[in-house]
């Protein structure tokens, strides 16, 4: 996602744990909530309406992928299976067990394992998009015979999201045995308003990276990956860092990345602390500083720590991949906005850091604040890389793939394996 041309690229989620004080004594023994008798169930929060994501779900394309993926039962089924929970604790079970089993399976069918449903390329990351909807849909929409506190669907919401994006999933190994070990994030289709058949090929290359070992120059190397919302409230509300902060310690290298421009890779070079207010998935728009904790520290600026030269150089796969350090400032003193090819300026405001205004800015400015913060910057390798936008053929406007769709997708998944292998081989 960039602040470029249209604005392409690419949180949160409180931690999905705990039962809710309403309806229980500090021991955990039910009591009821207050205003109702002893022994009579307290009346549900009411259902929420479907979000303007939800929303597109009736929509024609969005159906004809799930059907030709085989992914149009999951909503359904989890449907069902919430009807039959007893309990809070229970529906919260199924959310999380079913949301998990929806990461899995869209990972093991972007990788080639187990039976495969319908006509569309496994390594499309689309189904995996609408099946997740479809979920949190049923919970918004969710009527159960117990009591359900608007606290309580929220965390049904949020353990959905975490599971079924693989957030909850990053297992990286210890540092024994040698493997080097890398975390790599994507997004969700996004600007479904403009084309509702869009896909993400950060997304896609999630989903083909994920528990893979990938050999590179300075030996093997095990990825784990996750997705995160085209949405501006979840960022500010510390998703990126909720995620991450576990598990950069651990990492050799990390690597955000999202759509960018036509025709090329970019290894951005600078992020800045600037939202430029795009419209999100949500149809949100926000402007201004990035919000953070601690924004008394809060820089204008964070910087790559990738090996943006040997990834440059490298050969990696048919699009070209640019070392990007234009910036948009304010210049110390100045008023108004200032394009630096080169950087940003001494005490200079943010206004575009290289990828732009919008959320992959956001993510990358975000990591490698987290990197700095927890004192990382000098050991651990980590930027942000845009990939190109993922195009069909010049001639269909209609269909929901093609095939120079499929193959500009598999070029470019393979292109980011191939440019994680050079920057996890680049480092000693």
């Amino acid at each position: 996602m960039t602040g470029i041309g249209v604005r392409i690229s690419g949180l949160a989620l409180a931690a999905v744990s705990g039962l809710s004080v309403t309806g229980l004594s500090v021991t955990g023994v039910a009591q009821a909530a207050p205003g109702v008798a002893p022994g009579a169930t307290a009346p549900s929060a009411p259902a929420s309406a479907a979000t303007v994501e939800e929303q597109r779900l009736d929509r024609a394309v969005p159906q004809e992928i799930l059907r030709r993926s085989g992914f149009d039962a999951v909503a359904p089924a989890f449907a069902r299976a919430l009807e039959r929970a007893g309990s809070y604790e229970e529906a919260r079970r199924v959310a999380v067990r079913q949301g998990s089993a929806l990461w899995r399976r869209a990972v093991d069918r972007a990788q080639g394992r187990g039976p495969v449903a319908g006509d569309l390329p496994v390594d499309d990351d689309r189904p995996l998009y609408w099946a997740r909807l479809g979920m949190t849909r049923e919970v918004r929409g969710l009527q159960p015979g117990f009591s359900l506190t608007e606290r309580q669907r929220d965390r049904l919401l949020e353990a959905l999201e975490r599971t079924t994006r693989g957030q909850s999933d990053i297992r990286l190994p210890g540092a024994e045995g040698g493997l080097k070990r890398v975390l790599v994030t994507g997004f969700d289709p996004f600007t479904l308003d403009r084309d509702i058949r869009i896909s993400n090929p950060s997304g896609a290359s999630a989903l083909a990276l994920d528990g893979t070992v990938i050999e590179t120059a300075a030996g093997p190397a095990r990825v784990e990956t996750a997705v995160f919302p085209v949405r501006w409230d979840d960022f500010a509300a510390g998703e990126v860092e909720r995620t991450l902060r576990p598990h950069l310690p651990k990492a050799d290298l990390f690597m955000t990345v999202s759509q960018g421009r036509v025709g090329r890779f970019d290894v951005e070079r600078t992020n800045g602390a600037w939202r430029g207010g795009f419209a999100d998935n949500a149809n949100v728009s926000r402007t201004g500083l990035a919000p953070v904790s601690d924004p008394a520290t809060q820089p204008q600026w964070t910087t790559t720590t990738l090996p943006y030269r040997e990834i440059v150089a490298a050969d990696t796969g048919r699009f070209p991949v640019y070392d990007n350090t234009s910036v948009t400032e304010i210049p110390a003193g100045g008023t108004g906005p200032v394009v630096r090819p080169d950087g940003p300026t001494p005490g200079s405001a943010a206004r575009a850091g290289g990828g732009g205004d919008y959320l992959s800015n956001e993510i990358a400015y975000r990591a490698t604040l987290l990197r700095d913060r927890l004192g990382l910057r000098d050991r651990l390798p980590g930027g942000h890389v845009h990939t190109p936008v993922l195009q069909f053929a010049p001639d269909d406007t209609t269909e929901v793939t093609d095939p120079e769709f499929e193959t500009n997708r598999r070029d470019i998944v393979g292109q980011v394996r191939g440019i994680v292998g050079v920057a996890v081989g680049a480092v000693r």
